[in-house]
């Protein structure tokens, strides 16, 4: 399969690189971690007047999809810039409460304020990410959404930017059950995110190495340097296709293999960076940190490389060999 953006598609995303790069995101993701969520609040309403989390959303709710080869552009352009918040969450919220038809008058009222980015949203599996910044705590139990009362720090997380929380018990049941193709959301939105954090890991360190010198030329000169970008470039592009080829068809197949591709190449690019950014690369003060550390958090997020491709497998024909 061929894919090629339209040229909707490449100035939506071309508008949202704009808009990221001069809201100067590190400062907000750093901002997020520390528990100031100000900058981060701004940039979500700047993003949901941008349409982004309407893509999920049926027209029939106030938003403008179901869109999911939109949402992957779109999310591209969010892991390139390392935007903080419970992104993933809020679409895979809308994607459950969408995905039955005979949902109540609470979660269709839900359903447009996510749209137009008056609520912001997290679902707990049990971990909810941001819960303590969503306005919408969402739990799914025993294969039931419920609204839950709020959430409760749990864990820190690698990824200092994302704050894993529980959702606390009670609250108002929004579905009997748990919309089977929600998850494919999810895991969409995930690989797209992971892919944009690879390509600005990728760009990141391009430039590095074209700038740090030692015995008195570029470090990027060295053969075995081009040989670590050159393998972190072709990962990331042999999972581009992946993800909208899955956009386009929403299999569940698909969509794991997807995942599974731009995770994977993603954190390999990570490591790839870390090592040619050397020391400096650890640092905190370092902008690489912010999306090193998402890299590996990405990688486990709503399917863990193992459960991805077990997902696959299991749709392989081999797996399901016909009886004589």
């Amino acid at each position: 399969m061929r894919f090629l953006p339209t040229a909707e598609q490449r100035a939506f995303a071309a508008s949202l690189d704009a808009m990221l790069t001069a809201a100067d995101t590190p400062s907000a993701v750093r901002s997020w971690a520390a528990g100031d969520h100000t900058a981060g609040r701004a940039l979500w309403s700047r993003l949901a007047d941008a349409g982004v989390f309407a893509l999920a959303v049926p027209e029939s709710c106030a938003g403008a999809g179901p869109l999911p080869v939109e949402l992957a552009v779109a999310f591209v352009e969010l892991g390139r810039h390392a935007v903080p918040g419970p992104l993933v969450e809020t679409v895979l919220a809308a994607a459950l409460l969408a995905g039955d038809p005979r949902r109540p008058d609470p979660a269709a009222e839900l359903l447009s304020a996510l749209a137009s980015g008056r609520a912001m949203a997290t679902v707990g599996a049990p971990y909810a990410l941001d819960g303590d910044a969503a306005d919408v705590v969402l739990a799914l139990r025993d294969g039931e959404v419920w609204r839950a009362p709020g959430a409760r720090l749990a864990r820190p997380c690698l990824d200092r930017a994302r704050r894993l929380t529980t959702p606390l018990s009670g609250g108002e049941l929004l579905l009997p059950r748990t919309p089977p193709a929600a998850l494919g959301w999810a895991r969409l939105a995930t690989a797209a995110q992971a892919l944009g954090v690879g390509a600005a890991l990728l760009d990141r360190t391009v430039t590095h190495v074209g700038r740090r010198v030692q015995f008195g030329v570029p470090i990027g000169s060295f053969q075995a340097v081009k040989h670590r970008l050159a393998d972190a470039k072709i990962a990331l592009e042999f999972a581009r296709p992946l993800l909208f080829g899955a956009a386009l068809t929403m299999d569940a197949a698909d969509v794991a293999a997807a995942k599974g591709a731009a995770c994977e190449a993603a954190y390999s690019t990570a490591r790839t960076a870390l090592q040619l950014h050397g020391a400096i690369g650890y640092t905190a003060e370092c902008d690489l940190s912010l999306w090193l550390t998402k890299a590996r958090a990405l990688r486990t997020a709503w399917g863990a490389p193992h459960e991805c491709r077990a997902a696959v497998l299991a749709a392989a024909p081999a797996a399901n060999p016909p009886h004589h």
